[in-house]
């Protein structure tokens, strides 16, 4: 039976939900449509803007596949492997976590950038890391490389290898162990993480800020389309970025709470 005391502290703990989360988002939604309709089709419409959001779905579009296929092998590799540095590895696999995105993108200026140790090379080649498309890829995958691994070591690490062994005893190679035993194991902590990793994918702005400078029309993301907007006092332009970008993260929720309850219940079964 809940006291006096429990309900005080659920009500001060929803206030502080409302106050922080609820209305926050609602308020971009209210000043996106304050006017109507109309100034958020014509934001949406801008070149600027169409470009941004194909900047953003094309950065997550080359960090998803790559991560996730990333993701799975390490995961297997190290709850499966029995060797002596893997408390090591998982600490290294959680550098992304700890690392300020801002400082990712400074190692990369510093890597990749004028002066740079690959400078040299770029230069011979003639490629563009830097201020470019491909220097926001490498940020964008090194900020999403350990949720799909993460996500996977501890339900691999709890699965029976019995399954996996009998499937081998059986003649099945590595490549039908994995498809027809071990991805049906795994299937919904590998959706979960390929959901954070689209999400986080899609919401960068640190680290993709420092490489691409924010050039406008050209290295421009969604997120980053945010800020330059509002700086230029185009808060029309900037509340209608945020808008697409909550009703991704909503939308994102509620992709990953509807897996949770279908794990869930086949759980129960």
């Amino acid at each position: 039976m809940e006291t006096l005391g429990d309900k005080a502290i659920l009500a001060l703990g929803l206030g502080w939900v409302f106050m922080i989360l609820i209305v926050p988002t609602l308020n971009v939604f209210y000043q996106a449509f304050a006017n109507g309709p109309g100034p958020f089709i014509e934001s949406v419409m801008d070149e600027d803007f169409r470009h941004a959001v194909g900047m953003t779905l094309s950065l997550a579009a080359i960090a998803v596949p790559i991560n996730t296929a990333f993701g799975i092998a390490t995961a297997i590799y190290i709850a499966r492997g029995d060797f002596k540095y893997k408390s090591a590895l998982l600490t290294v696999l959680d550098l992304p976590f700890s690392i300020s995105p801002v400082v990712t993108g400074l190692m990369l200026v510093l890597l990749y950038g004028r002066g740079g140790i690959f400078e040299p090379a770029l230069q011979y080649l003639d490629i563009n890391i830097v201020f470019a498309f491909p220097g926001m890829a490498l940020a964008t995958l090194f900020v999403t490389l350990p949720y799909v691994a993460r996500e996977l070591v501890p339900i691999l690490e709890a699965t029976d290898v019995a399954e996996e062994e009998a499937a081998r005893t059986l003649g099945a190679n590595e490549w039908q162990v994995f498809w027809n035993v071990t991805l049906p194991n795994i299937r919904w902590g590998l959706l979960y993480g390929v959901i954070l990793t689209n999400a986080r994918a899609m919401g960068e702005f640190g680290a993709v800020s420092v490489i691409s400078g924010n050039i406008i029309g050209r290295t421009q993301t969604l997120t980053l389309f945010v800020e330059s907007a509002y700086k230029e006092y185009n808060t029309e332009g900037a509340f209608s970025a945020a808008v697409l970008l909550s009703m991704l993260a909503v939308g994102t929720l509620f992709l990953k709470e509807g897996l949770e309850a279908v794990s869930s219940k086949e759980k129960k079964k």
